[in-house]
């Protein structure tokens, strides 16, 4: 058993490789193999967002303030707000960040596929963030 103390471990900032505006990520959980799974806590300041990417097992997102938004590839932008549960599905390219006035922060949860979480592409345009 591993107990992680808060505060522990350091925020990060997301990078611009990543991410369009301001975004905080607080790791959450990690564990060694064979366990897959990765969580963090993420904060996106009001207009930012992910850019396009996809997870090779899939992603759940749990948000916990805010008001945020989502969006899959060929869907339409979706609010999302305290208390829902995405599930996002394996492969399925997607976005998601907080809305244009407000911020949001979700629990981001995925698995490791041969190491890999995630795939970043795109960033996504003003155009397909303000739907």
């Amino acid at each position: 058993m591993e107990i992680r103390r808060s505060g522990a471990q350091p925020s990060g900032k997301g990078s611009a490789e990543w991410f369009t505006g301001t975004v905080r990520i607080d790791p959450l959980l990690s564990p060694p193999d064979p366990a897959r799974v990765a969580g963090a806590l993420v904060t996106f300041e009001p207009g930012a967002r992910t850019h396009w990417h996809r997870h090779p097992l899939g992603q759940t997102l749990i948000v916990m303030t805010g008001l945020g938004r989502v969006q899959r590839d060929g869907g339409p932008v979706e609010e999302i707000r305290p208390g829902d549960v995405v599930w996002i599905s394996p492969g399925e390219r997607h976005w998601h960040g907080a809305s244009p006035q407000t911020a949001m922060s979700h629990i981001a949860i995925q698995e490791r596929l041969d190491g890999k979480t995630v795939e970043w592409m795109e960033p996504v345009s003003e155009e397909a963030y303000r739907g």
